[in-house]
C-alpha cells in the first residue's frame, strides 16, 4: 500500500523528490501519512478534495482483501 500511494503522489507532483510515505500500524488499521512539498498541496489535494478522495478510493480498493482498514492522511 504504502509503495501505491508514493508511486501516484509522485506522478502528480512538480517536485517528486520531496515526496514521503510513512507507514502506522495498530490493531485493526495501516494509516499511511503522505508527506508532499508545500508548493504540491493543491495538485494532492485537489478541487473540493476530490484528488485525495480518489488516491483514497484506490487504496481502499487495493486493501479490500486485508482485515485492517487503512487510513491515508494527507500532510505537509
Amino acid at each position: 500500500m504504502k509503495e501505491l500511494v508514493r508511486v501516484i503522489a509522485v506522478s502528480l507532483v512538480d517536485h517528486p523528490d520531496e515526496v514521503a510515505v510513512t507507514e502506522k500500524e495498530t490493531e485493526n488499521s495501516i494509516i499511511l501519512e503522505l508527506h508532499v512539498a508545500p508548493d504540491d498541496m493543491g495538485k494532492v489535494i485537489g478541487k473540493q478534495g476530490r484528488i485525495a478522495k480518489a488516491i483514497r478510493t484506490v487504496v481502499k480498493a487495493a486493501a479490500s482483501r486485508d482485515d485492517k482498514k487503512v487510513i491515508v492522511d494527507i500532510a505537509q
